[in-house]
């Protein structure tokens, strides 16, 4: 045990996690000249698409240092604030964190929040400066920005470039060197730690553990303590870059287990496994449950499809622990989910992985926020408003309250004015402003959940021309004048439209949405309203014009009165078909109404 190391690898995004990790593969060996390929670790389409880690992954490696075998499980995270829950759950699982600062760009939100979270766990932190190959790179300075951050000494700091591979060996003998073996009883009860799964369509469940205490052997009797069923463990081993079986897996190590579980909901990420003949009474803490932000309805377009997109959601929460979801219906699109999602990018990226993973076609309604609603009959106890079809009637009701959060910007000087304007218009608060060096501002600002969820994060990327770092967390709820703004089409509510707005935007906010439908949704056979109402009142309206025959074109000469007949006609029909006429609205249209901005 003495010699296993148990590390993760922390930063903001695109400051050079994945390739580094990529450098301590290639120098300890762990992947052959063929395996060989850039950012190893992302194994999905999207993520090397994008170039972002979505998911954790964990690997093995084995180095010789000053004559020893150490073994040394790496744990790769992402750097996005909407996937910082996939972070927790790797430090849960170690010993020590490599924080990688981009010696160009400096420390960034994320770094922070990653770092705090680390703390928390009583990590041992080594300081990693990546990137000092690149022109623009100012180690000194950097350097001493991670010397105020962290309280450590200059000798500390660790220069290392992924690209070229300086500085590897250093790196690795730091993580020998500095970050504490495991501790844990071999001789004691198993017990070990769920922090992630994948379902195997062949194999079943799929689930990776890191043992705090005894032994895992293969063909043992196991137990899940949050669900207490039993199962043989078919198979265990250690993680390389592909499952090395072994017999048994001992204390401090991680590895995987396969049961041949084929229910998805039966394993839980942040469960504790046991033996079950020779039980532990303690279960791991540690895990922290996930608080979804932006709330979406996803439903399939096939309505047949229900149960499937229910199966393959269910494999999918699996793989992502951070999803949440409900059955809900509604009365334009039938049956499907309400989902829970950490962010903006955490939604896109569950919808792309359901359509490419699970070949499910799906539409997604507008994000939105949870609120809470009081009665004036119960004014203290609220009612969960998940959907704007939720809420109560208004005459009746005393008050809405919606989400807080505590907004976190980093950003250079000079953009410090525009960043100030774009938060206030969003209705944040500011409430702290620290110079953290001359160049570099640290602000605060409390902001309603909702105002951020939509194109927030854009914006503050253009009008930052890239150098602002965000990141959050929640504050609470707190009282808001807010209404509810409904869409009708042809004079009927679509209640997947619906959305609650606060009062001073109302106007604004539902003229652009219908400005935005007209351009959106195809011409029919007759015409059709777009109204925006809040309540009874109309407070915008366009009209999509119909596409029209020319019933006239075959009378030439004679009376106007044989023209004038055939228009009564065609307007009669018209009127009929507006009677009964459905209007079908494109999945453009539902997320086009995030982008009122563009």
């Amino acid at each position: 045990m003495k010699n296993i190391r148990n590390f993760c690898i922390i930063a903001h995004i695109d400051h050079g996690k994945s390739t580094l990790a990529d450098r301590l593969l290639d120098f300890t060996h762990t992947v052959t000249e063929r395996e060989k390929q850039e950012q190893l670790l992302d194994n999905m389409d999207l993520e090397r698409e994008r170039g972002i880690t979505i998911k954790s992954h964990a690997i093995q490696m084995e180095y010789i240092y000053k004559g020893e075998n150490y073994i040394l499980n790496l744990i790769d995270t992402p750097g996005h604030v909407d996937f910082s829950y996939e972070v927790s759950r790797s430090i849960a699982a170690c010993e020590g964190a490599l924080l990688i600062v981009d010696a160009a760009q400096s420390i960034q939100a994320q770094t922070i929040s990653n770092l705090y979270l680390a703390l928390e766990h009583d990590l041992e932190i080594i300081p990693v400066l990546n990137k000092i190959d690149l022109p623009s790179a100012k180690p000194e300075e950097v350097t001493d920005d991670i010397i105020d951050l962290l309280g450590c000494k200059m000798e500390d700091v660790l220069h290392a470039s992924g690209k070229t591979g300086f500085g590897i060996e250093q790196i690795l003998a730091a993580i020998i060197e500095k970050i504490p073996a495991p501790k844990g009883d071999p001789k004691a009860p198993l017990q070990a730690l769920i922090f992630d799964s994948v379902y195997n369509p062949f194999r079943g469940v799929e689930t990776y553990f890191r043992v705090m205490n005894g032994e895992v052997h293969s063909k043992q009797k196991i137990k899940f303590m949050s669900t207490g069923k039993d199962y043989f463990a078919d198979e265990v081993g250690t993680l390389k870059l592909t499952q090395a079986p072994k017999k048994v897996v001992r204390t401090g190590d991680v590895g995987y287990l396969i049961t041949g579980i084929k229910e998805a909901q039966e394993v839980k990420v942040g469960d504790t496994i046991t033996d079950a003949l020779n039980p532990t009474d303690a279960r791991i803490d540690g895990f922290e449950d996930v608080k979804p932000m932006v709330f979406a309805g996803i439903y399939p377009v096939v309505t047949e499809e229900y149960e499937e997109l229910r199966s393959s959601m269910e494999k999918l929460k699996l793989n992502d622990a951070s999803l949440v979801f409900l059955p809900e219906s509604s009365m334009a699109l039938g049956f499907g989910f309400r989902c829970g999602f950490l962010g903006m990018l955490h939604l896109e990226i569950i919808q792309e992985r359901l359509e490419r993973e699970y070949d499910m076609a799906v539409i997604t309604t507008v994000p939105n926020v949870s609120y809470h609603a009081f009665t004036k009959k119960n004014p203290n106890i609220p009612i969960l408003v998940n959907n704007p079809s939720d809420l109560p009637d208004p005459s009746g009701m005393d008050r809405v309250e919606e989400p807080y959060i505590k907004a976190t910007i980093i950003t250079k000087s000079e953009y410090v004015g525009p960043v100030m304007s774009l938060c206030i218009e969003k209705r944040g608060v500011i409430t702290n402003q620290t110079y953290l060096t001359t160049e570099r501002v640290e602000l605060h600002f409390d902001m309603p959940l909702a105002e951020i969820v939509f194109d927030f994060y854009d914006r503050l990327k253009t009008v930052s021309k890239g150098y602002a770092s965000f990141d959050y967390h929640p504050l609470g709820m707190r009282e808001s004048n807010l209404v509810k703004v409904d869409i009708l089409l042809n004079s009927q509510p679509v209640d997947a439209l619906s959305s609650l707005i606060h009062t001073d935007n109302a106007y604004k906010i539902g003229k652009k949405m219908v400005e935005k439908l007209r351009q959106l949704i195809p011409r029919q056979q007759f015409d059709i309203p777009i109204q925006a109402a809040i309540g009874a009142k109309i407070i915008a309206r366009e009209t999509i014009k119909a596409v029209r025959k020319d019933v006239t074109a075959k009378c030439y000469g004679g009376d106007i009165s044989r023209k004038r007949k055939l228009l009564e006609k065609q307007k009669e029909g018209k009127k009929k078909m507006r009677q009964i006429g459905n209007v079908e609205i494109p999945q453009e249209a539902f997320m086009s109404v995030l982008k009122l901005n563009d």
